[in-house]
């Protein structure tokens, strides 16, 4: 074939090529007020319908004023509600201190002694009845390092910081493993010779050894158990009593005296607040403690509505108004989450109405190791209904530390009514070393309900309990006790919902493998 022929031919297809593409490129008409076309998914209609506001008027993608305002009032509400939900362990903390303080306890040589147990009287977020509790607050700011020796046969001790987060453990699952030791709590500012890394170090300060951490707060919770003894809490609250010793480091040659309070039988209020108050109770925390205690983006959250250190907390009365619209959302939210969560992996065992609070397995709630950051509604299911943040409480520590489970349906996954009569069935053999207990709680308040038990729970060493002959134990939970159950009977409120806590103390292998497990609670006819 001619050369010349074939390069002509091949001139004439680039030429007729070009001209398609020229027709094809004119084919797509420019947008209306541009040189090309504008993708649809990048522009904002004039108007926009939403649920959730109603609609929306722009022009040219400018909103009109009312549409603004109505935009920046559901910013603050949503800032609100994010501030409330990622606040509650920072406002949890606060309100222990302030419940203390309501008991006039307000420095580290002064602590609650529960030397007769936490019964109903008090407010507390899902406390137990089983336990001694020994409880003060530090505040690392005025003393500087805070020495705290613990006595030898103290059972689960914990230190958390101003945000609730995990400091040490001290006791059984602490560095002392239950022989008693001290332990030295560096306040956030301390840049010395001692290493404290979170969980302790043991160092040898002027001849002794101490176990040493640096907190990342001034304000810090000391938290600590007493096991019963016989059934009875008196051998615990005499090793209190006469063992734990909180002073400032600087002190040591001459610590003050310490002061105990029992808090049995007390009534007193140590939760955070559900209204405007809630934000009044963060703002606290925030001036108090330092900058860096909190990361930018969580500070960035609750500065987003006027919670800043170191600038007054004074909204006006619209942003009043609307924080006030937002806590009550936030509250709402998180009551959802902890008795209507849709959190994978809350469930115990499939179709089950057992639950974790301690989701993902890490006692910061971070998914699959970080990998999938922190798992924020976990977070808060956990902090809106209890208290003590530890590995201890999460880790496969088999014969040690603690395990908990909480349902608030029936079997059929009806909420559970205090006017009817249920039964739990724990088969035999629970798998704990120490003990187990059953307690039922208040769903308003997530503390110990108020019957006329002082003790709305069971537990295996304290009470004398019915079992069956295949060494079995049931349950049951009614206004008034059906006959012959006296002794297996927890007594509801007729009118008002309630939902339990199974504590596992000392958890063993079974547990873990789930070769053990409760029964669901079923509702029962009252002649059962």
């Amino acid at each position: 074939m001619n050369r010349k022929w074939i390069r002509g031919l091949l001139g004439i297809v680039v030429v007729v090529s070009l001209a398609a593409d020229r027709h094809a490129a004119s084919a797509d008409e420019p947008t209306p007020g541009y040189n090309h076309e504008i993708p649809q998914k990048i522009l904002t209609p004039d108007v926009v319908e939403t649920k959730l506001l109603g609609e929306l008027k722009f022009d040219d993608g400018r909103h009109d004023e009312a549409t603004n305002e109505k935009l920046y009032d559901f910013l603050t509400v949503i800032r609100g509600t994010e501030a409330f939900l990622n606040g509650i362990p920072a406002t949890s903390i606060e309100g222990l201190r302030l419940g203390h303080v309501e008991m006039g306890l307000e420095t580290s040589n002064q602590f609650m002694i529960l030397d007769r147990l936490l019964d109903s009287n008090p407010l507390f977020l899902t406390g137990n009845t089983d336990t001694v509790y020994c409880s003060g607050f530090l505040d690392l700011k005025r003393d500087g390092p805070t020495v705290v020796e613990v006595p030898a046969k103290c059972g689960p001790g914990t230190v958390n910081d101003a945000y609730f987060r995990f400091v040490v453990d001290m006791g059984v699952p602490g560095p002392d493993r239950g022989n008693g030791g001290k332990y030295l709590i560096l306040p956030p500012d301390y840049d010395g010779e001692w290493e404290g890394p979170i969980g302790g170090k043991a160092t040898e300060i002027d001849g002794e050894n101490y176990f040493v951490v640096q907190s990342t707060s001034w304000v810090n919770w000391v938290i600590l158990r007493g096991f019963l003894v016989d059934g009875k809490p008196d051998a615990s609250a005499e090793m209190f009593r006469n063992g734990l010793k909180v002073y400032p480091l600087s002190k040591k040659s001459n610590p003050p005296a310490m002061k105990f309070v029992s808090g049995s039988e007390m009534s007193f209020n140590t939760i955070h607040a559900n209204t405007f108050e809630f934000y009044e109770e963060l703002a606290t925390v925030i001036q108090r403690e330092p900058v860096s205690m909190l990361d930018p983006e969580l500070r960035g959250i609750f500065a987003a509505i006027g919670i800043e250190k170191g600038k007054e907390f004074s909204p006006d009365e619209k942003e009043k108004r609307l924080l006030t619209e937002a806590v009550a959302i936030g509250n709402a939210t998180a009551r959802s989450i902890v008795f209507r969560p849709r959190l994978t992996g809350v469930k115990y065992y499939p179709g089950s109405a057992w639950m974790t609070a301690f989701i993902g397995g890490d006692y910061q709630w971070l998914k699959d190791g970080g990998q999938g950051g922190r798992n924020l509604d976990a977070r808060t299911l956990f902090f809106y209904q209890a208290t003590v943040n530890t590995p201890a409480m999460v880790l496969k520590m088999t014969g040690k530390g603690s395990q908990y489970a909480y349902a608030v349906v029936d079997k059929e996954g009806r909420y559970l009514d205090g006017s009817k009569t249920y039964k739990l069935h724990l088969p035999a053999n629970v798998p704990v070393k120490d003990f187990w207990s059953v307690v039922i709680y208040d769903p308003q308040t997530r503390s110990e309900l108020q019957t006329g038990q002082p003790f709305p729970s069971k537990n295996n060493k304290r009470d004398n309990l019915q079992t069956n002959p295949d060494g079995s134990v049931d349950l049951y939970f009614a206004p008034e006790s059906p006959a012959g159950k006296e002794s297996n009977w927890i007594q509801t409120v007729s009118g008002k919902g309630w939902y339990t806590l199974l504590r596992l103390y000392g958890p063993l292998d079974p547990w873990f493998e789930k070769t053990w497990r409760p029964g669901e609670i079923e509702l029962v006819d009252d002649a059962d």
